[in-house]
């Protein structure tokens, strides 16, 4: 499969790191990757080198410019809310069939190029995209593997199996489950793994481990492509 959907169990969960950590891999091995994030929520162009899509560009080796910014993330909206409500706050309407042709087309051109294409979602599964129809949705539309990213805080085994049932009721196929560790948690991040490992045996598990360093923190990330086998 030449493109993956990275997707998380909530918002400020790891998504964005787990998604330049496996650019930069791909890259550092020697392999051809894209990146794309359709749509962001909270975007503030005056730092967008410090929005998702800049670290993602990044990770890429690409200079954040507008042009940049414009055609990874043509969605952009001010409000850190969800796509929906961000979108109506400036009066405009997300229409989901656009946001999927866009990944499409970025994903055919993938193919075409040999090209390994992330794509890295917005908010979690079920976060409202449009006015009924969710990120779960979102995903359902493309078909392609979907890397699910959890943390490891009091609270969310229950919010990845909830993701992942989510996923499973939609027929997404699930490559692999990354448990990112907290920044603040009571829960040992071994114990999370544990359990999760109890409840998905048949998934493929990926510790992440709390990565502290302030500048291009997904250069210090533990090797992750096992996600993408």
């Amino acid at each position: 499969m030449t493109a993956h959907f990275i997707t998380s169990s909530g918002t400020g969960i790891g998504k964005t790191l787990v998604t330049a950590a496996l650019v930069w891999q791909l890259r550092e091995r020697g392999r051809s990757v894209a990146a794309i994030k359709p749509v962001i929520s909270g975007f503030a162009p005056e730092i967008a080198a410090e929005s998702d899509s800049g670290i993602l560009l990044a990770a890429l080796g690409e200079t954040v410019t507008q042009d940049a910014i414009e055609r990874m993330t043509p969605w952009r909206f001010a409000a850190p809310l969800a796509p929906d409500l961000a979108a109506s706050r400036e009066g405009r309407t997300l229409e989901l069939a656009e946001v999927v042709a866009f990944c499409l087309q970025a994903a055919e051109a993938a193919k075409r190029d040999g090209t390994m294409l992330l794509i890295e979602g917005v908010g979690g599964v079920m976060a409202p995209m449009t006015g009924d129809q969710t990120v779960a949705d979102w995903m359902a539309a493309l078909g392609f593997p979907a890397i699910l990213v959890v943390g490891s805080y009091l609270g969310a085994i229950s919010h990845a199996l909830t993701a992942a049932e989510a996923l499973a009721a939609r027929a997404i196929p699930l490559a692999a489950v990354v448990v990112s560790e907290s920044e603040t948690s009571t829960v040992a991040l071994d114990d999370t793994v544990e359990s999760l490992g109890r409840f998905l045996p048949e998934k493929r598990l990926i510790v992440l481990p709390r990565v502290t360093e302030a500048a291009a923190p997904w250069r210090a990330a533990p090797d992750l492509t096992g996600a993408l086998d």
